[in-house]
């Protein structure tokens, strides 16, 4: 009788090794084989995004200031909102009739369009203070979010849920080395120089999204054809949140963490400056003394910002990504928001709260940022592209309408420190909620699609 050999049953097929930069970029993401040059490019398209994003920043600060236009940031956010209602739909008419490069391609060089006419109309003795601000409103948060669809369409959900930790490191480093070089151009060359910079960078983004663009068409022959197609048409971005409660529940993550966020930095600036005023007091003759104390403070509470929060992209965000998930990873943040306002209301101290919100701030800019644009992987491609910028742009600056709405009435019923942490303890609770319920519909589509939970 002959001996049946025996077959393995299932054979897992081992991962490509890893070549030298693979294992060097091993502490910050699971990069393999063939995934090196595109997301290294991707990776510093966000670091110049993001410093081309703070040079501008700086700029926009310098014109409002100058021209005596600082109280225009009291309207800011509910006049780009209003901007945003319109502009949002018209990206997605454009999204319909082109193919995803030249989308990224055409708005990105638009408004590095727009950085040359308002270098033209500084030269021609223009005020430009109230105009650039309202711009760079609506610029920042759709180029951006822009940016991120392009990132969730061009690699799967596995690649991304990898990847997407090391694209943030471009974008920490970037947010960081930027605000520094700001200062020192703004310094020298005054603020106009800072707009060629951002309109420059602008362009170089362009190139390198191409070139990884192409990079991912030369490793399949399926996507380049997938590429070259249009988006296609279909409902608007707003429709498309409205009528899908995967897409209603992100929309209103978005807009509970920019409410929480920026009423925490309102608390904060309170705790300072009561700080400044227990410490120096109140009178007249201790107002240089007050402004030393409240710039020094700030001062070192975003340079811990950035450097924790660089730290936690490097060696904390991929780890916690891959062991947890993204659903559970999106639990962190609002639980330690939650405690900074738990702490606020009850037992407020100045060092304690300085030390919650660092860490608020940066999680937010490292696990909460990344964790979020993950959400993004498994829905289509016109969902990436429309929805997104609905999301990702209008509802931040609803966020800031409304969190100017909790803190107009906060002030004119005389709300205490306490009394407005447990406001925010109350957002921060329905933001916990929301994120159960994004948790919940990643699980149940994993189970029906029978691949593996985000």
């Amino acid at each position: 009788m002959t001996a049946v050999p025996a077959v393995a049953a299932n054979p897992i097929e081992p991962l490509p090794r890893k070549g030298t930069v693979e294992r060097l970029l091993s502490p910050v993401a699971d990069v393999r084989s063939g995934e090196v040059v595109s997301a290294l490019l991707m990776t510093l398209t966000m670091f110049l995004m993001l410093g081309g994003y703070y040079l501008l920043k700086t700029a926009r600060e310098g014109f409002i200031l100058s021209e005596g236009g600082a109280e225009v940031k009291s309207y800011a956010s509910a006049g780009q909102a209003i901007m945003l209602l319109v502009l949002v739909p018209l990206y997605g008419a454009l999204a319909a009739r082109v193919n995803r490069m030249q989308l990224v391609q055409w708005v990105t060089l638009f408004f590095a369009s727009n950085l040359v006419l308002f270098l033209m109309a500084i030269s021609a003795g223009m005020r430009i203070g109230v105009v650039f601000f309202l711009w760079f409103g609506v610029f920042n948060v759709m180029v951006i979010a822009q940016f991120w669809a392009f990132a969730a369409d061009l690699y799967t959900e596995e690649q991304g849920k990898r990847l997407f930790p090391l694209i943030g490191v471009g974008s920490s480093l970037g947010a960081w080395l930027g605000s520094m070089r700001a200062g020192q151009l703004v310094e020298r060359f005054g603020p106009s120089r800072l707009l060629v910079g951002g309109a420059v960078t602008l362009v170089v983004c362009v190139v390198l999204m191409r070139v990884a663009d192409l990079v991912t068409q030369r490793q399949s022959g399926i996507e380049a054809a997938v590429a070259s197609k249009k988006l296609g048409a279909g409902p608007s971005g707003f429709r498309m949140v409205l009528s899908q409660p995967y897409l209603l529940l992100i929309a209103m993550l978005v807009l509970l963490l920019n409410v929480v966020n920026t009423s925490g930095e309102y608390l904060f600036g309170r705790y300072v400056v009561e700080a400044a005023n227990a410490l120096h007091g109140t009178g007249p003759e201790a107002e240089d003394a007050r402004q030393r104390f409240i710039g020094e403070t700030y001062g070192s509470y975003f340079s811990y910002i950035n450097l924790v929060g660089f730290l936690l992209q490097m060696f904390v965000v991929s780890r916690l990504i891959r062991f947890l998930g993204v659903g559970r990873s999106l639990l962190i943040h609002p639980i330690v928001a939650l405690s900074s306002y738990v702490l606020m209301w009850r037992a407020p101290s100045f060092d304690a709260i300085r030390v919650l919100k660092i860490a608020d701030n940066s999680i937010n800019y490292s696990l909460g940022n990344t964790a979020m644009q993950a959400l993004w992987l498994p829905t289509t491609r016109e969902t990436k592209y429309k929805a997104k910028q609905a999301v990702d742009s209008f509802c931040v600056r609803a966020g800031d309408v409304v969190q100017a709405g909790v803190v107009y009435t906060g002030e004119l019923t005389a709300l205490t420190v306490s009394g407005f942490a447990a406001v925010n303890m109350a957002f921060a609770c329905a933001w916990l909620l929301v994120v159960a319920g994004l948790r919940q519909r990643l699980h149940v589509r994993a189970q029906k699609t029978g691949g593996a939970e985000l």
